[in-house]
């Protein structure tokens, strides 16, 4: 089916809760409401009819759910709604606490990092200091930790801003000691899926050749809109790259700036 008969398919199930007065409203004042408005209109007033808590939530958050799926109302919602419903059960106190998360904190491998030139929050990862936890619920405290550093990512944009930057330093990467494919895809699920349309650019960094192999694994499972955020940084040209996007102040010390690495955990 495609996005107009979904649209048209939402517009109906609309029609029949409000009596037609919001589609009718738009029909007559089409000239000051532009497409995507409109379907964010249309998109909260079918996702409150299937989920009442859905009024607390801004437009600003539909219309990334939306976005995330090309302006499809049908789709948009469904991503939507299975996140409120993920977001209840994952985090029902509206938080990671850090003794959820305290074996990844441990290993002392996410910093939040200043903001790059248009404002946009950074987050630096450093591969080598990621092990995969191999015991029982190993997975699930890994999936609450990339909660726990997205939420505190997220409440660092500011106002007028949507987006984070992520760079994720490889050096020192071995495939036997840190490759996680299933920490890695249980991650890239988390971020398409509940943080639609949050990420701008995720740099790779310092990326070791043996690297790849895992990369070829990852990259079917990441979305079209997703992929082309994704950037393999050369390490000759690094500096200047980061400095095309992050101004000196802001930048890592270790990557040639004046910002010291402040731990995810004391942001």
């Amino acid at each position: 089916m495609d996005t107009e008969n979904h649209s048209e398919k939402v517009e109906k199930i609309v029609e029949e809760e409000d009596g037609g007065d919001l589609v009718r409203s738009f029909k007559t004042n089409n000239h000051e409401v532009n497409d995507e408005q409109k379907k964010v209109s249309l998109m909260r007033t079918f996702v409150q009819t299937q989920d009442p808590t859905s009024k607390d939530v801004d437009d600003l958050t539909l219309r990334r759910f939306l976005r995330a799926r090309d302006l499809d109302i049908e789709k948009g919602s469904a991503l939507f709604l299975k996140h409120v419903k993920w977001r209840r059960s994952f985090v029902p106190n509206g938080f990671i606490s850090e003794s959820e998360v305290a074996h990844d904190i441990a290993h002392n491998k996410v910093f939040m990092q200043g903001y790059d030139k248009s404002g946009q929050p950074i987050l630096v990862i450093y591969g080598a200091k990621h092990f995969p936890n191999k015991v029982k619920g190993g997975i699930e405290e890994f999936r609450r930790f990339v909660v726990y550093c997205l939420d505190k990512l997220s409440a660092k944009i500011p106002t007028g801003q949507e987006k984070f930057f992520i760079v994720a330093d490889l050096e020192g990467w071995g495939y036997y000691s840190n490759c996680d494919i299933r920490g890695y895809l249980a991650a890239l699920s988390v971020l398409q899926d509940n943080y639609p349309e949050r990420l701008a650019k995720f740099y790779l960094i310092h990326v070791p050749s043996v690297f790849m192999a895992a990369w070829k694994l990852i990259y079917p499972f990441i979305d079209n809109n997703t992929k082309k955020k994704f950037v393999f940084v050369d390490d000759k040209s690094l500096k200047s790259t980061l400095l095309e996007e992050i101004s000196e102040d802001q930048l890592p010390e270790v990557y040639g700036g004046k910002l010291p690495l402040l731990p995810i955990e004391e942001s």
